[in-house]
């Protein structure tokens, strides 16, 4: 049966269904033909990549010794020279060019030059280095293996483009190196830090993605519904409150690869779900965290690019400690160039704010005004990394006090290139105060604030039995994969990003195509 055209894709240019036909009746040929244009099993002996590096700078003689190769990929690129042909077929490790011949094929050189790029084949055959000096498989048998329909696009970029990229990642992916190089380096990073840890004695742990009671971070929730036990169920905002269950249970030092949901917008840093790891080390405060951060960071600029420094989005950024670390009102006071402090009335803050050009978004609320300030004057000049410590309790209600100060907690934030990469406390392990903290963010949020934490009773059951003086941390690993791989936006990092509906209109005032949403 003839196969049947594709309706027309809003997504692929005006003449790609006229190709796609095309396609289509290749494919009915090599159905005629009593070929298979999607086979099954092919036995890989080689990867491209492997005999790439094994062998480009090879005597002849090497070469020749290698002996019979079997490979299956991707054809990314075809050139026609009568009885000969050339192509470049890709698999996962990179990419090597084919020839063949005429007189070698036989009967099925045809077939061979009728492939598209697109297709998958395997195909066996023996290396040789052409005139040019290129290492090359001379084909003597192929496969085809999944015939191609949708011809692959010649260019794939610019700002038109980029909704198509992250919506079709299977597409960006094929075309696009440094995309694939991206993300194999965001494995890669995974990777180290899994051994990073494993190293230090941290154990690893899961721990529930759907919980009774959504905490250890102040964020809006997903909510579901279980029916079995007829409960409402909350993706979880943050793994903290069940590893340091674990703590109490005698596990000192443990961590969790984590994805984690928020209900929130989208933007260049965010996306509903992201991947974090967080980890807990008894008897550690955070001082002890900020030191293992930078060993952290230092050793994962090392082993993945080879170099203490990156290039994030042109500025030059050296990960060597020490690193700078300021308080939180220290450097509030230095962007406003006046004393602030815990106790400083609004109204002398929102003046000063004000004569700062700072947007105010609540006049009469300390609290907002410490965030505006910092959102506005302090974060953008945080470039070089920079732990900002010693926050107020109102912004901290996990960690705990300092000692000699309990109006400030045990917390830092490492920010680089302007970005917040990790959050880290002393955490508390007073029962009785943070029963009060989770009574106060209880009014907050009767009080309209959706992000404020709940009160978790069995959390505080737990902190009863005993929890001894812990050091927690959260890194975002897409931020951190957005650094090494200077990428501008989170959803270059996350394989599939969250969008909108292919489509539909966006109501007027929303973000269109290719554009952040507020």
């Amino acid at each position: 049966m003839t196969a049947t055209p594709p309706p027309r894709d809003p997504g692929i240019p005006g003449d790609a269904n006229e190709l796609f036909r095309r396609r289509l009746a290749k494919l009915d040929t090599l159905r005629a033909r009593g070929v298979d244009p999607f086979g099954g099993r092919f036995p890989v002996t080689h990867w491209a990549g492997d005999i790439l590096a094994r062998l480009e700078a090879a005597a002849e003689d090497e070469i020749k010794s290698a002996g019979a190769v079997s490979l299956a990929g991707r054809i990314v690129a075809l050139r026609h020279h009568g009885k000969t042909c050339f192509a470049h077929l890709r698999d996962q490790s990179g990419a090597i060019q084919l020839y063949s011949r005429a007189d070698g094929l036989g009967d099925r050189y045809t077939l061979f030059t009728d492939l598209d790029v697109g297709d998958f084949i395997g195909v066996t055959g023996e290396l040789f280095r052409t005139r040019t000096g290129e290492l090359t498989v001379a084909v003597k048998g192929f496969e085809f293996l999944s015939k191609s329909l949708r011809p692959l696009p010649e260019k794939w970029h610019g700002l038109k483009d980029v909704e198509i990229r992250y919506r079709q990642r299977y597409v960006d992916l094929v075309v696009n190196p440094r995309v694939r190089e991206a993300f194999i380096l965001k494995t890669r990073l995974i990777q180290a830090l899994r051994a990073f840890l494993d190293a230090r004695g941290f154990l690893e742990v899961e721990t529930p993605m759907m919980q009774p009671i959504p905490g250890g971070a102040a964020a809006k929730p997903f909510q579901t519904h279980h029916n079995a036990l007829d409960m409402p169920l909350f993706l979880r905002i943050a793994p903290e409150l069940y590893l340091k269950r674990l703590v109490v249970g005698g596990l000192e030092r443990v961590y969790e690869v984590n994805r984690s949901f928020r209900n929130e917008g989208i933007s260049t840093q965010h996306n509903p779900e992201f991947t974090m790891l967080e980890f807990y080390q008894a008897y550690a405060d955070y001082n002890d965290l900020m030191d293992l951060t930078e060993e952290m960071l230092l050793h994962l600029a090392q082993s993945l690019l080879g170099r203490t420094e990156i290039v994030y989005q042109g500025d030059t950024v050296s990960l060597a400690p020490p690193w700078r670390r300021v308080p939180f009102f220290q450097a509030l006071s230095q962007a406003l160039d006046a004393p602030i402090e815990p106790a400083t009335p609004a109204s002398a803050l929102r003046a000063a704010a004000q004569a700062a050009g700072v947007p105010v978004s609540k006049p009469e609320d300390a609290v907002a005004l410490w965030k505006d300030v910092f959102d506005t004057l302090v974060e953008p000049t945080l470039v070089q990394p920079t732990f900002v410590t010693d926050f107020p309790i109102e912004l901290s209600p996990l960690s705990r006090r300092k000692r000699d100060n309990p109006r400030l907690v045990d917390r830092f934030e490492l920010f680089i290139c302007r970005r917040e990469i990790a959050n880290a406390y002393s955490e508390l392990n007073d029962p009785i105060d943070q029963r009060r903290r989770f009574e106060e963010q209880a009014r907050e949020r009767e009080r309209g604030d959706e992000e404020a934490h709940w009160l978790d009773a069995d959390f505080l059951r737990a902190l009863e039995y005993g929890m001894p003086p812990t050091a927690g941390e959260g890194i975002g690993i897409d931020r951190l994969a957005m650094l090494l791989t200077d990428s501008p936006s989170i959803r270059d990092v996350i394989f599939f990003p969250h969008l909108r509906p292919e489509h539909r209109d966006p109501p007027p005032g929303e973000a269109g195509e290719g554009q952040e949403a507020p």
